[in-house]
């Protein structure tokens, strides 16, 4: 398996590297594998996957908290 060094890193990524690694039980390159993993090789998921998603989140919502004139109003403000 490759081996890869990084050198320079600043210190403000670094510390917070490792404290997400800690947050999550891992070691740093533990961490960095998981980070690359996400950002390099992200998962797929199927329509009706993301469907479900929506409609899960869909159904939190409480309908009629706001107004249609509440959002007219709020896409008005700040247009000249």
């Amino acid at each position: 398996m490759p081996t890869l060094t990084i050198k320079n890193i600043p210190d403000d990524l670094y510390n917070a590297l490792k404290h997400i690694a800690e947050q999550h039980h891992r070691s740093i390159n533990s961490e960095v594998i998981v980070c690359l993993k996400k950002t390099l090789l992200p998962s797929r998921i199927s329509p009706n996957e993301r469907l479900q998603n929506i409609q899960s989140l869909r159904s939190q919502i409480t309908p009629g908290v706001i107004s249609t004139e509440e959002i007219d109003q709020a896409i008005n403000e700040g247009r000249p």
